[in-house]
């Protein structure tokens, strides 16, 4: 134990309490000026640690069968994503996948609690505590039994401040990358303009005279078809898109080599659609690999365009408004390889684009040195992280 450190387990510093749902919710819900925030996990914002709104509100007649918390207060995902810290910055009601833990005795400099909490030493012991089936679940007897170390005030204060500084520089890198993503942006608008507008003049046709379009299609049922064999074939779905890339790299899991014949089989340089769900997203394949009904394929047979000028007119927000008004569909709306192919598109002449294309090869060294800056970032708040809390 590091000199002048305490261990004591959270239930005895802390006070934990688990939140409650006024049932049934719908009743409860209201738009009413004097409602009550009704904080829910959607409320969350990836990446903050603060929970600053609500989307919904309930009757104030729902404090009494629910758990009233304040500004302030730290939060705890005990269920889903169990064991995520959230401090609030808005008083309200919680419901039942949430514990509140009050520091009553301020024991803790608060963004201190929130680092530990957050950390991953914290989330393994919450792992080894958690409890259920599909869904892992923490209870507010178990997160009372957690051990957490308790330095002098002035050490947790040091240790934020640490803390806090690499992390603001990460904020300012990730700030960096969409500058970047901004900046490509612009560039393809400077030179090609508006593609509705076509105020340039560019030659336009139908994206289907110009590119083959397919859909996907699944073996079925596909857990039988699923395999950890070296031979199998990835099995490229939604989920393998990283948030923010243009490319996909790698597949979480892979299906035998007689899925084949029922599913539509991509090569690397493909581009995949996304045509339900998060409809009209675009990603450029680094692999090959077969693809179920949620995609379309866009195969550029007359090399009519340079691959990363079609990336960004198919990733632009004016094409996501023409794939919005083609979809169909009532809560999941529905892109299919006939409306794609019916799109306009523009085509500016290739030397034109392949100016463009090596602009943002510019853009896109850069931005890999600021997201391996990023990474090593990360890697050092980890380590300092374990330092101190291990």
């Amino acid at each position: 134990m590091k000199q002048g450190w305490e261990h004591k387990k959270l239930g005895e510093v802390c006070t934990i309490e688990r939140g409650g749902s006024p049932r049934p919710i719908t009743d409860y819900i209201t738009d009413s000026e004097d409602g009550i925030n009704w904080i829910k996990i959607g409320d969350a914002q990836e990446g903050s640690k603060y929970i600053t709104s609500t989307k919904e509100k309930i009757r104030p007649e729902g404090i009494k069968k629910s758990r009233f918390v304040h500004k302030g207060d730290f939060i705890l995902s005990n269920s889903m994503s169990f064991g995520r810290p959230y401090i609030l910055k808005v008083d309200g009601c919680i419901h039942d996948g949430w514990l509140v833990i009050h520091d009553d005795n301020e024991v803790f400099i608060k963004d201190y609690l929130y680092y530990i909490l957050s950390s991953s030493i914290m989330y393994a012991k919450f792992s080894q505590l958690a409890v259920g089936g599909v869904v892992n679940n923490l209870n507010s007897s178990l997160v009372r039994k957690v051990a957490i170390p308790i330095p002098p005030k002035s050490t947790q204060l040091s240790i934020v401040s640490e803390l806090d500084k690499i992390n603001e520089l990460i904020r300012l890198k990730k700030e960096q990358l969409k500058d970047y993503d901004n900046l490509a942006q612009s560039i393809f608008y400077e030179m090609f303009g508006d593609p509705v507008e076509n105020e340039k003049g560019w030659e336009v046709k139908k994206l289907g005279e110009v590119c083959t379009i397919e859909r996907g299609s699944s073996p079925r049922p596909i857990t039988a078809y699923i395999t950890d064999s070296k031979d199998g074939i990835n099995w490229i779905k939604i989920g393998d898109a990283q948030e923010g890339s243009k490319y996909i790299t790698s597949t979480k899991e892979k299906i035998k080599p007689e899925g084949l014949k029922k599913s539509r089989f991509v090569h690397k340089g493909d581009f995949i659609l996304s045509n339900s769900m998060s409809f009209g997203k675009p990603y450029i394949l680094k692999i090959d690999g077969c693809i179920h009904d949620g995609w379309l394929v866009i195969h550029d047979n007359n090399n009519v365009f340079i691959k990363i000028y079609l990336y960004y007119l198919l990733a632009s927000s004016i094409m996501y408004a023409k794939f919005s008004k083609l979809a169909v569909g009532g809560v999941v709306n529905n892109l299919n390889s006939s409306l794609v192919r019916k799109v306009d598109v523009s085509i500016p002449p290739l030397p034109l684009q392949h100016i463009f294309a090596q602009r943002i090869e510019q853009i896109e060294h850069q931005k890999s040195e600021v997201t391996k800056a990023i990474t090593d970032l990360e890697t050092l708040l980890a380590s300092r992280m374990q330092h101190w809390f291990e």
